[in-house]
């Protein structure tokens, strides 16, 4: 029976790869708003109710593409900071996480609209997508912790109108990390993705030429502003 029943789950996992792999394809070819479990099971010559027995709804497709993207993007980042030991600068290390991050996008650029482009029109992320999304943020995180544990950050200055939901965010996600910091954190997340993003959708087309090293720099600068110190010899 065990035999059975691992050659059944070898099955199953063979089957969802392939959906998967055809969803990816529409979003490239149609968008996320037009993935259709129909249009799925047609190219892959299965009958629509046996493709509802691996993902009930589109929705639970979407989730499930959302979540692969999340883990792909984050495991980027956590492998750019496990290839740099603790003796490699705090600045060093954020910029070749945010390059990670940059490259990866690149190399997906259909997987990345999903998770940072335009919200999928009737579609709620579950809360399953929430430890994925935050995989790259908890890298920053635990650099900036480490420099500050080492007393190796500069605190950045933070509004006093500000302080209490820097407080309030240190406490959610952020814990050891003073909230200056994470105040200077979010915003810094917040503006590296907006570069890659300006990026892949083409807003630096015909403006900017040297994009990685654009990108370079403002990492290095965003890694100043959280309070790493060196990053402008990064």
């Amino acid at each position: 029976m065990s035999t059975i029943r691992g050659a059944r789950e070898r099955a199953r996992i063979e089957v969802t790869a392939a959906i998967k792999d055809e969803a990816r394809k529409q979003l490239a070819e149609e968008g996320a708003p037009k993935l259709s479990l129909r249009a799925v099971a047609r190219e892959l010559g299965m009958v629509s109710s046996a493709l509802y027995r691996y993902f009930p709804s589109r929705d639970d497709l979407l989730t499930a593409l959302i979540v692969d993207a999340f883990d792909a993007i984050g495991a980027a980042a956590e492998q750019a900071v496990a290839e740099r030991t603790r003796a490699v600068p705090p600045a060093e290390r954020w910029v070749a996480v945010a390059c990670a991050v940059r490259e990866w996008a690149l190399a997906h650029p259909h997987e990345y609209a999903l998770i940072y482009g335009s919200p999928v029109p009737g579609y709620i992320a579950p809360m399953d997508t929430v430890g994925p999304a935050a995989r790259v943020g908890l890298v920053f995180i635990d650099i900036v912790r480490g420099a500050f544990r080492a007393g190796d950050l500069t605190l950045p200055p933070l509004a006093d109108a500000l302080r209490p939901d820097a407080e309030r965010m240190a406490a959610d996600f952020a814990e050891g990390v003073p909230p200056e910091s994470v105040a200077a954190l979010v915003a810094a997340w917040a503006q590296l993705f907006g570069l890659i993003s300006f990026e892949l959708f083409g807003q630096f087309n015909r403006v900017v030429e040297e994009r990685e090293q654009l990108f370079r720099q403002a990492a290095g600068e965003l890694a100043r502003s959280v309070g790493l110190r060196d990053a402008a010899a990064v």
